[in-house]
């Protein structure tokens, strides 16, 4: 089965969710779990967006961080949020064929169906400050 890259950044999601709810979680089990994959048909692009975000980790937790208004931390954030504007800045940085406005749009969408309204809003506000800081 071949999926469309946004439902794989929703398992990408899923994954990253999962381990950060459990640091200590196995990758190869976590993938394992997703229905419709074995250990060897892991869509390629998965591994690129879950290896990334935890590769860049810190350098996206400090971006997010600079991102955020002055009384607020990230540890504050709702880690689906938080999850996913690390997705969506790792799009945006390291993923060359996937533009920008297309990064910002598809973390929405992921906003729409794992977090709420609020929470879209404030994500569309904190990556758009983030591409006009890239533009500058």
């Amino acid at each position: 089965m071949s999926l469309n890259r946004h439902q794989v950044r929703e398992e990408a999601f899923q994954v990253l969710f999962a381990l950060q709810t459990d640091s200590d979680a196995d990758l190869a089990t976590i993938y394992q779990s997703i229905p419709h994959h074995d250990q060897h048909q892991i869509p390629e692009y998965l591994k690129t967006l879950v290896e990334g975000v935890n590769e860049h980790q810190g350098e996206l937790d400090q971006e997010i961080s600079s991102l955020l208004a002055d009384n607020w931390t990230i540890d504050r954030l709702a880690k689906p949020d938080l999850v996913i504007l690390r997705l969506g800045l790792f799009e945006m940085q390291y993923v060359d064929d996937v533009p920008t406005a297309v990064a910002i749009n598809e973390a929405l969408e992921l906003a729409k169906t794992f977090s709420n309204d609020k929470s879209r809003k404030f994500i569309n506000g904190a990556l758009g400050k983030f591409e006009r800081q890239l533009s500058n």
